[in-house]
């Protein structure tokens, strides 16, 4: 036996996770979709004292229902979600490996369309869950007809569906939910909006389906429009059987106090931490503006984030970005970048190192 004795199927395997690099090394990071705003000063002094309140009971375990918590999601939410149908864990990404340990697992299988969500196939690994891949169009949007087909075919017991997608940034019409639950009979549908406060106006949430459809799971996360992806919390809206079912498979009190309180306190400032939303919807429509000015092809994103090329040696690119101080992602399909959307100062070094790059 070969030590350590690692499964071998992650036997060799690199961990997920873009470049981090310094701020000396690259000045403006546009690479892991973060809001470029931070809370204000009045937003960290009550999660501060969110936090000093929860230190004095940090020789307790914290409440592993986190009921307050899952009451303020759910009014956040609106929708007449209930707290019932709320789950939180640390980042969307622990939400979604609890969901494919609840419903994958051996002997089961995952379905999403590429290109989509890098870390879902590592989801499925990680529970031993069969992961197949359909495929979308060349304008990133989804062939419903073929979709259901697939979906009907491969009978899966989990679809994934990112809306906005990442990492195209293309959002799905809301007949795709509705077609996709009902081609997917028992099995769990989870549309991930992440990236759903950025929605161009007019693009519907998925939560309006929750109503009509047992089956459906609405996955968001505070690390992108909230500007908390320091925080790590990730959350979802659901029937209540599918949250309980997830609570088999939980490890015990796994929100800290701290997370919870922190959580909380941003929750409280839900309007003034949101404010920079529409700033950086206008900031992304103007890059996709400029980017097609430089002949680029662009994917029409709802996200905050843009995906551009096609260079025939992508790699050669991103490096001349960071050559010139801007960190942005290689990513996607062959070709392929994606940029975060920065402050207006940062975008400006982005064009202009963009601009140099490509003379």
């Amino acid at each position: 036996m070969t030590f350590p004795p690692i499964r071998d199927e992650l036997r060799g395997l690199e961990p997920y996770g873009a470049p981090q690099l310094s701020k000396d090394t690259a000045p403006v990071q546009l690479n892991v979709n973060e809001n470029p705003y931070p809370p204000s000063e009045a937003v960290v002094a009550d999660i501060a004292k969110a936090v000093a309140e929860a230190a004095a009971t940090l020789n307790r375990y914290p409440d592993r229902e986190f009921t307050e918590l899952r009451e303020a999601l759910a009014a956040y939410l609106g929708h007449g979600v209930s707290p019932s149908q709320m789950w939180a864990a640390n980042g969307s990404n622990e939400v979604m490996l609890q969901l494919l340990q609840a419903f994958g697992g051996p002997g089961r299988t995952a379905l999403s369309f590429a290109p989509t969500y890098s870390m879902y196939p590592e989801y499925a690994r990680d529970t031993v869950t069969e992961w197949v891949v359909g495929h979308r169009e060349t304008d990133f949007s989804l062939d419903l007809d073929a979709a259901r087909a697939k979906v009907k075919e491969i009978r899966p017991h989990v679809v994934l569906l990112p809306s906005p997608n990442n990492p195209t940034g293309t959002a799905l019409p809301p007949e795709a939910v509705s077609m996709l639950c009902e081609a997917a009979g028992d099995g769990i549908v989870v549309v991930d909006e992440a990236y759903g406060e950025f929605r161009r106006t007019g693009t519907p949430s998925a939560l309006e389906l929750l109503p009509a459809y047992r089956n459906l799971v609405v996955t968001r996360t505070m690390s992108k429009a909230f500007a908390l992806a320091g925080a790590r919390l990730g959350y979802l809206a659901a029937a209540p059987e599918i949250c309980d079912a997830i609570r088999v498979v939980r490890l015990p009190y796994h929100l800290s106090a701290v997370t919870q309180a922190t959580a909380l306190a941003a929750l409280r400032h839900a309007p003034e931490l949101l404010g920079a939303v529409d700033a950086l919807r206008a900031e992304r429509d103007t890059t996709v503006d400029w980017l097609r000015d430089q002949g680029l092809q662009v994917a029409d994103s709802d996200a905050n984030f843009v995906l551009f090329g096609v260079f025939g040696d992508r790699h050669a690119v991103w490096q001349g970005m960071l050559d010139r101080g801007v960190l942005i992602r290689e990513t996607g399909p062959d070709g392929w970048l994606r940029v975060s959307v920065g402050t207006p100062d940062e975008m400006t070094a982005f064009k202009n190192a963009l601009t140099e790059v490509l003379t």
